[in-house]
């Protein structure tokens, strides 16, 4: 394995920025969540209160019209954002008018989780260049991306990709076995092509900057490979990227929250069994231990 190890040692040489006392909403930031499909309706509601528990001072969820509200009653501290979709349930081009209306005020936004269409990463591309806010692309956002790489540049410096081994073989083109015997090599041409932050995420996870620097974090636990997780850690990188840090520092220090309430649930709730809604609620302890 190569690169530096995440640790609170490292986390104190990348401080978030400083919030004075007398700060409000505004000033941690929004969050914008395009999130959601007829299969997995709930992912908005994870990934958006994972961003709040990480401190962003504000929250919207853009998802199908169908699902609108019932995320509303579930989520009363997020502003809704009721979008077209295709014949499939899903979203598609024709949600781009909304979103481009959404993303304005956006300082950070996650697209993909819950997303199956066909269209979805051109979906994620086009939210990317029509804002100047940072962006999370994870889940569904992934597949197909490497066919908008060229266009994507114009997000370089700002973006974030978060796969699993299978979503980044299926990026790169490799197998699945192919990622898991070489994950750095994997983690690092994804950020080259795309010029994006790279978290590929494992019990070990590697995080790869587009100028070849690279860190490692080996204190995941089994517990957190559960449905769902992937989206809670999309949620606190997009919240501490509303929060100000730079999209390497927010992947780095997102990692490790997750990880650190993973460790917190394995203790009180069991090593197997805790939930993805469960991680969310044990963010802002993880993230305090993660600021001491």
């Amino acid at each position: 394995m190569t690169g530096i190890q995440i640790d609170p040692a490292l986390l104190r040489t990348m401080p978030l920025p400083e919030l004075p006392e007398e700060s409000d909403k505004e000033a941690r930031g929004r969050v914008l969540i395009v999130a959601g499909g007829p299969q997995v309706p709930g992912a908005p509601l994870l990934t958006g209160l994972a961003a709040l528990r990480t401190g962003a001072g504000k929250l919207q969820l853009a998802a199908p019209r169908a699902m609108a509200l019932a995320l509303g009653v579930a989520a009363p501290e997020a502003g809704i954002v009721a979008l077209p979709v295709g014949a499939d349930g899903e979203i598609g081009p024709q949600a781009l008018p909304a979103l481009a209306e959404a993303a304005k005020g956006a300082d950070a936004i996650v697209v993909g989780p819950g997303m199956m269409g066909a269209h979805t990463a051109s979906v994620a591309t086009e939210t990317a260049l029509m804002t100047k806010g940072a962006l999370v692309l994870d889940a569904g956002a992934l597949s197909g991306l490497l066919d908008h790489a060229q266009r994507l540049r114009g997000a370089a410096g700002r973006l974030v990709i978060t796969p699993h081994a299978g979503e980044m073989a299926s990026l790169l083109g490799w197998t699945r076995e192919q990622v898991t015997a070489e994950p750095d090599r994997a983690a690092g041409k994804a950020a080259q092509v795309l010029g994006a932050v790279v978290a590929l995420k494992g019990e070990t996870t590697r995080i790869a900057h587009p100028d070849g620097r690279a860190w490692i974090h080996t204190g995941g636990v089994v517990g957190l490979g559960t449905s769902g997780s992937g989206d809670v850690l999309a949620g606190i990188i997009a919240g501490l990227l509303a929060r100000g840090a730079p999209p390497h520092e927010a992947a780095i220090r997102g990692v490790f929250v997750h990880g650190r309430a993973g460790e917190r649930l394995s203790q009180t709730v069991g090593a197997l069994g805790f939930l993805a809604r469960e991680i969310v609620d044990a963010v802002p302890a993880a993230l305090s231990a993660a600021e001491g």
